[in-house]
């Protein structure tokens, strides 16, 4: 599969749009055929940074971000993406409830999983970046495994 074209808008309304239009109101599923669904809070999480380049409020535009957004949609549904679990930053620990997806360059798409009502794996939308620093890290992680997901999300 190609890389994706990047994306060229004059403003952050208009990639906003882009993200609603496409993601929001799309359907996107996994090449293991997980449904991830996109809400439109999560456009400040994924393409905002704090200006000083810490944590803390994101509060400027990153358009480097913004520019690779259809690469999320790739991403998840390649079938030679390579899977990992995420990290709960809070608690400190693997956490198998979440996936990180990795197919091109170092660019990451994060999303949470849950069981739908019928109990059927499902996901949402965290953030995707480009994990220039940490994509060793990510890659030096446990492999994601459907079934120590599943396991968890059944307790």
């Amino acid at each position: 599969m190609p890389l994706p074209n990047l994306l060229d808008y004059e403003s952050p309304r208009e990639y906003r749009q882009h993200y609603e239009r496409n993601f929001c109101r799309g359907v996107i599923v996994t090449a293991d055929n997980i449904r991830i669904y996109f809400k439109p809070q999560k456009f400040g999480h994924a393409f905002y940074q704090n200006s000083q380049r810490r944590s803390g409020p994101k509060d400027e535009f990153a358009p480097e971000r913004a520019m690779r957004m259809d690469w999320i949609k790739h991403t998840l549904e390649h079938p030679d993406a390579e899977l990992y679990f995420g990290w709960n930053k809070d608690d400190k620990c693997i956490d198998e409830a979440r996936r990180v997806s990795v197919v091109y360059e170092d660019f990451v798409v994060i999303v949470e999983l849950s069981l739908s009502k019928q109990g059927v794996l499902k996901g949402n939308f965290v953030t995707c970046y480009l994990a220039d620093r940490s994509i060793d890290k990510i890659k030096d992680g446990p492999r994601w495994e459907k079934e120590k997901c599943l396991e968890k999300l059944k307790k």
